[in-house]
């Protein structure tokens, strides 16, 4: 291993070469894989000091199973591959790592063998996952880890009550919501920091809460709640908590791990890894685990291939779709579901079983979604035989399978299904081909979810040709927005699912004409919303009032690729990430599109918004509090008054100490001066005055002959005569 040098020696030896090593980019510098140079994360040195973890010298490693059958010389080979096939598929048995004891006087096994894999974690995942496995009626596994043995033997003889540490209570982790100034948190990455702030749009900047270097070796991700911030590193991922510590809650150890979920109620998470096959021709090994957020134990966990992992879904690594679960019912975390071929694998958390120990069979099933309020799946399955059985959307609800309604679609291209946020509602994108089969066009299929035998309502465009850019639903509200056209401009229309008279028919509202806008983001509030120019567009925005039904702002963030509301929709955050090497940072907006600051970062990743849990209030009390709103907002008026005065006079000060500067300058020049008059005495031959009014101006004509030339001039003696 490396010898360790210091920040200090690095720069002293830069400096002796001639080296600016601020110039460097140090994020660019490729390290060997495993290759760490002496230099452990916090995480690595916590992980060892805290929880004892045994490096490979020791036997952490090494299970010790019991209960296996007493076999003679010549079963001992099956029995050896029957063993082998089990612990394999837990992790990476080392070569020669599995021994069976004999009998010497018998030459019979002793009903034991010991394991040795290559990490501890994959040891005590054998142990917990095999413990009590029944290879027979007559054989059931009794599994310990090899230093077990030691830590019973020193079990005293006698007992002794166990020492009862004093309570100490933790930081309540919901502390950050009662903000007296009301703010919101969010956390950025840039360069090798992590960093958590305050939103202060009346200081006009962030307000610092929490640094960190290398706080995660991939990314950070709020919980739904914003209880937790997960970061992910090589030996799994981490929750912290607080509103300004910070502390770390738990770790959940998965190496590799690629990619975390959590479950909307934060009750669990998900943990994903993919591992390169021995053989080539082999597909990716997949390993997810199902942490309990709390204890951090694993409730389940799946592996397989990653072809098992690719149906359905977007996203994720090494082709496989993320999220590989996603989970429905709510935020009570009841179910979560997977896709795979013909089937719709929806487990219950009480037992991480099965519901009724089987899948939910749907031939050719290609996608499906769940309800986010109720435990209901969304499913799609696509036209066969040629178009003879046609595709169809059904509603199924869980845990009765029980299917609600069922609509089928003819002469489908492709279909994606948007859920309003409140269940209520249910939008299907249908992709249809025309009669030649030469192209297609777009249609809608509403589902109104809660209405009685679950009414469906067809909505074409004006143009029915027109290419969908973008489709989005208004947060708990009865409204959606669509980006259509084939134009360079697209044109944006408005929708509601209600109408005046309240008939159950969908109704436009407003179609804006020729937008540069590719992407649609709704306040969580509603009633506002950004449309947003991204990529070729270059960042152009659109602050719209969709109940004035009027454009309050229009701004530009240049080469702005996240665009995101804060929880409460009073702010908005654009950013530019370092998928662009210039105008990294962020800026932060009014809802109503006044640019608050701006920030500049270079080598910017991430900018999250911390995300808050629903209201206690109940739609009344918002309602009353909405129309009491001037009496309420009088305390805070008095505030941004205070802050106001707060402003004027850092801004006082600010242009005094600007004058004293200016004065001190003044001051210095005039020194400089009086030290210099002697020179300028000498240089003017003994005139020692400094006023020009005492000196007598006299005008001097001075002539120059600056060029001479001769020219030969013709004379015409014809002329003169």
């Amino acid at each position: 291993m490396a010898e360790v040098v210091s920040m200090a020696d690095i720069e002293a030896t830069a400096l002796r070469l001639g080296i600016d090593i601020s110039s460097v980019d140090l994020d660019a510098i490729q390290i060997p894989p495993g290759e760490d140079f002496g230099i452990k994360s916090d995480d690595d040195e916590d992980l060892y000091q805290e929880d004892g973890f045994e490096m490979e010298a020791g036997f952490g490693n090494i299970i010790v199973v019991d209960n296996l059958p007493v076999v003679p010389p010549e079963k001992f080979e099956k029995l050896e591959n029957v063993v082998r096939k089990i612990y394999s598929q837990i992790g990476v048995i080392k070569d020669g790592g599995l021994w069976m004891p004999v009998n010497p006087e018998t030459q019979k096994t002793l009903g034991y063998c010991f394991i040795e894999y290559n990490t501890p974690q994959e040891a005590e995942l054998a142990r917990e996952k095999t413990n009590g496995y029944k290879l027979d009626k007559s054989h059931i596994f009794s599994v310990n880890l090899f230093d077990d043995f030691e830590k019973y033997m020193k079990v005293p003889d006698e007992w002794t009550p166990a020492e009862i540490k004093p309570y100490i209570p933790g930081e309540n982790l919901q502390q950050w919501l009662t903000d007296e100034k009301a703010r919101d948190q969010f956390v950025i990455r840039a360069t090798t920091f992590t960093e958590v702030f305050w939103n202060d749009p009346r200081q006009m900047m962030p307000d610092l809460v929490y640094r960190r270097q290398y706080w995660t070796e991939a990314f950070v991700q709020w919980s739904p709640l914003g209880t937790y911030l997960a970061t992910v590193h090589r030996q799994g991922a981490a929750v912290w908590g607080g509103a300004t510590t910070f502390n770390r809650l738990m770790r959940y150890a998965h190496p590799q791990v690629k990619l975390i979920d959590f479950s909307p109620g934060e009750k669990y998470l998900i943990t994903y890894s993919s591992h390169e096959p021995s053989n080539p021709r082999d597909t990716h090994r997949v390993v997810l685990n199902i942490f309990d957020v709390r204890t951090g134990k694993v409730m389940r966990d799946f592996k397989g291939n990653a072809d098992e992992f690719t149906t359905g879904g977007s996203g994720g690594v090494s082709g496989v779709s993320w999220p590989v679960f996603r989970w429905g019912g709510g935020k009570e975390d009841k179910y979560f579901a997977r896709i795979g071929k013909n089937v719709i694998s929806v487990y219950e958390t009480e037992t991480f079983t099965l519901i009724d120990k089987k899948s939910l069979k749907v031939e050719n099933v290609v996608d499906f979604s769940w309800s986010p309020t109720d435990p209901i799946l969304a499913l799609f399955v696509p036209e066969l035989g040629g178009g003879n059985q046609p595709a169809r959307v059904s509603l199924v609800q869980i845990p009765g399978k029980e299917e609600l309604r069922q609509k089928n679609l003819f002469s489908v291209s492709d279909c994606k299904m948007y859920w309003q946020s409140n269940g209520e509602y249910l939008a299907v994108k249908v992709d249809r081909y025309t009669k030649t089969k030469k192209s297609t066009y777009t249609g809608f299929e509403l589902f109104r979810i809660k209405e009685r035998d679950i009414p469906i309502e067809v909505l074409e465009l004006d143009n029915k040709n027109d290419k969908i850019v973008a489709f989005a639903w208004e947060p708990k509200g009865h409204r959606f927005a669509v980006i259509h056209g084939d134009n360079p401009r697209p044109d944006i229309s408005f929708y509601s699912m209600r109408t005046a008279h309240n008939t159950g028919r969908v109704s436009k509202l407003a179609t804006l004409k020729s937008k540069q806008a590719n992407a649609l983001y709704w306040s969580p509030a509603g009633r506002f919303i950004l449309l947003a120019g991204l990529k070729g567009f270059n960042g152009q925005l659109e602050f719209y009032n969709v109940d004035e039904l009027e454009t309050m702002a229009t701004g530009e963030h240049f080469m702005a690729t996240d665009i995101e509301w804060d929880p409460t929709g009073r702010y908005v955050a654009t950013s530019v990430t370092s998928v662009h090497e210039m105008e990294n940072g962020f800026h932060i907006w009014s809802f109503n599109g006044k640019l608050l600051y701006r920030i500049p970062k270079d080598h910017f990743y991430q900018f999250l918004w911390r995300p808050r849990p629903p209201s206690f209030l109940t739609a009344e009390k918002e309602e009353e509090i909405s129309k009491n709103l001037k009496k309420y907002s009088k305390k805070y008026e008095l505030e941004d008054q205070d802050v106001s005065l707060l402003l004027s006079e850092q801004e006082r000060k600010r242009r005094n100490m600007l004058l004293d500067e200016w004065d001190a300058w003044i001051q210095n020049c005039k020194r400089l001066h009086e030290e210099e008059s002697e020179l300028r005495r000498q240089l003017r031959d003994g005139e020692a005055s400094d006023e020009e009014e005492e000196y007598e101006a006299k005008e001097v004509e001075v002539e120059e002959i600056l060029d001479v030339k001769e020219e030969v001039v013709p004379f015409d003696l014809d002329q003169m005569e």
